[in-house]
């Protein structure tokens, strides 16, 4: 397996791999606007703080890892927005390499942390405890729907 670095350029295969991921169980989004979707990846994998990488199995883009560098006071920071492993792959050890081959990269980058969200209902939250990833208990999640 092999980590790339991707840019919007690959846009079709990271949509083809992201639908196919999340549009199925457990997350069901419905991603049927493709207006919206090719506005979301281009936020995510178009702009100039964009970091995208990808895994890759004997040519075939099994992983997807989507979001930006973040300078802030602790050191700079890989904001992960979304990350996922192709579902037939899943189980497999796929999810925990492409993570380690992430955290090598942005750490040659000079980036200090790697930052995101996920639902602790899900598999992937016992996912990322697995790898090592904490809890920031100080931290709340806010939203409001207007």
């Amino acid at each position: 397996m092999e980590l790339k670095r991707l840019s919007i350029d690959d846009k079709e295969a990271i949509k083809e791999l992201f639908t196919g991921v999340f549009t199925g169980e457990p997350w069901n989004d419905d991603w049927s606007d493709s207006k919206q979707l090719d506005l979301y990846i281009e936020d995510l994998c178009g702009q100039g703080y964009s970091l995208t990488y990808g895994l890759y199995d004997e040519g075939e883009l099994i992983g997807l890892s989507m979001g930006y560098i973040k300078h802030w006071y602790t050191g700079t920071e890989y904001i992960i927005n979304e990350l996922c492993i192709k579902t037939d792959r899943q189980g497999g050890g796929a999810g925990t390499f492409f993570l380690t081959q992430i955290e090598k990269a942005i750490k040659e980058m000079g980036l200090k942390q790697i930052f995101l969200l996920t639902d602790r209902d899900v598999p992937a939250y016992n996912f990322y405890k697995k790898n090592g990833y904490v809890e920031v208990s100080s931290l709340v999640p806010f939203a409001k729907y207007i």
